[in-house]
């Protein structure tokens, strides 16, 4: 397949190598108040750390799934904020998009380098499709790649990150996560699994044996996502191929309970 005009356009003005992350989150109807909330401003002071690193924003691809009754991939890409709005911009300066708004499931349009991730306020409602959500945000990766490679760009190993408070309502997620050991046994991606008050630890570690899944201390998506934005400036500032520390986990801690 020849090389879309399009994406030639962008990695022309952007030659760096990338770090593709689909942030998987649940948006069911048991994240409703305060959890969700939180979410959101975590999502928002994730978006303000990473978008400071100016090689991380170059670097840094970012998709976002969620899965709230069924499961969208959200527009993250920001507008610059036209001349005179009284709307506040974000460091990169782009317009704040109040409302997620769906678009299709296409590798091409989900990711957003984080100069231009703009995540949308997420609302919770629904049953909880959590195998659905990964598997189509493993598709996402597996397009994500493929266009990096007929365009000559390198990549690093893609994360997925999922947050769930609950356990799956759609079937077949068993076989989705045997699929995602496999990616991550053959070093295709790096999955993370976490936890939020009352979601199924036991579920979540289905999908990895690479790294047990962290139970979120409370509601401290603040400090859970100001983690994640040191780890994925941590790795863009490495190369490709590296084995790349990541900083400690404060905010979870593994559940021994079951």
């Amino acid at each position: 397949m020849d090389p879309n005009f399009l994406d030639q356009a962008e990695f022309a003005d952007n030659p760096e190598p990338r770090c593709p992350v689909v942030l998987v989150l649940d948006t069911s109807g048991s994240m409703n108040g305060l959890a969700i909330q939180e979410l959101n401003e975590g999502l928002r002071q994730f978006t303000l750390a990473l978008a400071s690193d100016r090689l991380a924003s170059l670097r840094v691809e970012l998709a976002l799934v969620a899965f709230g009754g069924t499961v969208k991939v959200l527009d993250v890409r920001g507008e610059k904020a036209p001349a005179g709005t009284a709307v506040p911009p974000n460091p990169s300066g782009l317009a704040v998009r109040p409302k997620p708004r769906e678009i299709p499931f296409d590798a091409e349009r989900a990711f957003v380098t984080v100069d231009q991730f703009l995540p949308p306020v997420l609302e919770a409602k629904g049953g909880t499709p959590m195998g659905e959500a990964v598997q189509r945000s493993l598709a996402l990766l597996k397009d994500r790649k493929e266009i990096y490679k007929r365009n000559g760009l390198d990549y690093f190993r893609p994360w997925i990150f999922v947050i769930s408070d609950g356990k799956p309502t759609d079937k077949g997620w068993e076989a989705v996560a045997d699929q995602v050991r496999q990616e991550e046994i053959h070093k295709g991606l790096i999955f993370y699994g976490v936890g939020v008050e009352n979601a199924d630890m036991n579920v979540l570690a289905r999908f990895s044996e690479a790294r047990q899944p962290l139970k979120l201390k409370g509601l401290a998506f603040d400090s859970m996502f100001m983690w994640l934005s040191k780890s994925l400036s941590a790795i863009a500032h490495s190369r490709p191929g590296d084995q790349t520390p990541l900083p400690p986990v404060g905010w979870g801690e593994v559940d021994t309970s079951h």
